[in-house]
């Protein structure tokens, strides 16, 4: 398992960053943005050539002849959403390593959210694929998540045998943070049910349901920009730019880490934090416990890597 590392038996995180990745614009510079995906991916993986990384990354199988969904997030709109150059360069990578372009969908809720990412809608097999679940449907049959039943994107469960995790940073007027974990609720039919308590342990339960817990592998983070007050919607006043890419396979270290860099944010711009603010994300720890057994929230069997 590439998520333990070999000497220490902790689960990995890496947060690559780069604090010229944005220039003087809005947007990120879509070549330091390839560039800052090749250093994480070199530092998780122990490879430094990008197509090597890759392949240690998706195994044979999938690599060959499997579909690979890439699970963006653009709920908060154009402002916050997950950046099409860190899709388009983690596309050009899973090519470069053997994957065939139409093998690849680019995913999320609707048109809408997708638009807001800066992607364009196609579903011809020829070219790297990308839609959502208003095109491609939920399941007929409902699944128990704790006390509701949802119907999960056919996408995810029909189409992927391999889901790479690509949330957008946020400050969550509810559950405290949405990072990994939570962008999962854009792959269900009535992510409402879900937010009762804080989305606690509705985020955890979701991603105990097997087509989630097995298929959904990678967290490749946006944290590129981010929204530390006020989200999940833009919050222009509240924008922020991290510059960097948290990447693991431990969802639920990388919750953690990500919860830990937007808390430093809040208390640097004179905020509480979020458990202070009465919004602390207790589904981190509920995905850990002996219940979910997700993965792993403890600092010390956490090895954070940041290059």
């Amino acid at each position: 398992m590439l998520a333990q590392h070999p000497e220490t038996g902790k689960s990995r995180v890496v947060v690559a960053r780069d604090t010229a990745l944005h220039g003087t614009g809005s947007q990120p510079d879509e070549k330091r943005v390839l560039d800052l995906l090749d250093r994480a991916m070199a530092a998780y993986t122990g490879r430094e050539k990008p197509v090597e990384a890759w392949r240690r990354m998706v195994p044979p199988d999938i690599l060959k002849n499997k579909v690979i969904g890439l699970k963006v997030n653009g709920l908060g709109g154009k402002g916050i959403s997950t950046h099409a150059a860190l899709v388009l360069a983690i596309c050009e990578r899973l090519q470069q390593a053997g994957v065939a372009a139409g093998n690849i969908v680019v995913w999320d809720r609707n048109a809408r959210d997708l638009a807001a990412c800066g992607m364009t809608i196609n579903t011809d097999h020829s070219s790297v694929r990308c839609y959502g679940s208003d095109v491609a449907g939920f399941e007929d049959h409902q699944v128990q998540c704790g006390p509701a039943n949802i119907r999960l994107a056919k996408i995810l469960t029909r189409e992927c045998a391999m889901v790479i995790n690509l949330p957008i940073l946020k400050d969550h007027d509810q559950a405290g943070m949405t990072f990994s974990m939570k962008n999962m609720y854009g792959a269900v039919d009535r992510p409402y049910l879900l937010h009762p308590n804080n989305c606690n342990p509705g985020v955890a339960d979701l991603n105990c349901i097997r087509e989630i817990r097995e298929k959904v592998t990678f967290t490749i983070g946006d944290a590129m920009s981010s929204v530390y007050q006020g989200g999940p919607m833009f919050r222009p006043e509240h924008l922020w730019y991290p510059n960097a890419l948290i990447v693991g396979e431990d969802r639920v270290a990388v919750d953690h880490t990500a919860w830990q860099m937007l808390d430093s944010k809040r208390v640097e711009a004179g905020l509480p934090k979020l458990e202070d603010a009465g919004r602390m994300p207790h589904y981190i720890e509920t995905a850990a416990d002996a219940t979910h057994k997700l993965g792993v929230n403890d600092p010390q069997r956490i090895r954070l890597i940041e290059v």
